[in-house]
C-alpha cells in the first residue's frame, strides 16, 4: 500500500524513462519496507526547476515514499539509500545527470484509503 511520488525535471523526459524506473521501484519498496499490497505511484514531470545556478543544465529527481507508521528509522533510511542507488543506475544507463533526493516518511494518522466506484 505504499504511496510514491516521483517528481523529475522535464528536461530529463527525453532520456529518462520513468515507467521503466517505476517497474523496478515498486518491488524494491515492497520488499524493503515489508509492505503488503500494491504501490500507488504518481509521476510528475516538472517544467521549472530552480536549484544551484552553477548546475543549471542538470536535472533533478525526487522520490517520496509514504508508508504506514511503525517502521524503524533505520529501515526507512536503508530504503531511501536503495531508492537512490536505483535512481543513479537508471540515470547512468540513460547518460543523464541529475540531482537526486529521496524521502521515506510515515503517513499521518489521518490517512484513509477508499475505493470509489460509479453507481
Amino acid at each position: 500500500m505504499p504511496h510514491l511520488t516521483l517528481d523529475y525535471s522535464s528536461r530529463l523526459a527525453g532520456v529518462f524513462d520513468a515507467s521503466v524506473l517505476v517497474k523496478e521501484l515498486h518491488p524494491l519498496v515492497l520488499e524493503e519496507s515489508g509492505s503488503a499490497g500494491v504501490c500507488k505511484t504518481l509521476v510528475r514531470p516538472v517544467a521549472t526547476y530552480v536549484g544551484d545556478m552553477s548546475c543549471e543544465e542538470s536535472g533533478f529527481v525526487h522520490v517520496e515514499v509514504g508508508l504506514l507508521p511503525g517502521r524503524p528509522e533505520e529501515q526507512r533510511a536503508r530504503l531511501a539509500e536503495s531508492v537512490l542507488a536505483l535512481l543513479g543506475a537508471h540515470l547512468r544507463a540513460a547518460g543523464a545527470e541529475a540531482v537526486c533526493s529521496v524521502e521515506v516518511r510515515e503517513l499521518s494518522g489521518t490517512y484513509r484509503l477508499s475505493t470509489s466506484s460509479a453507481p
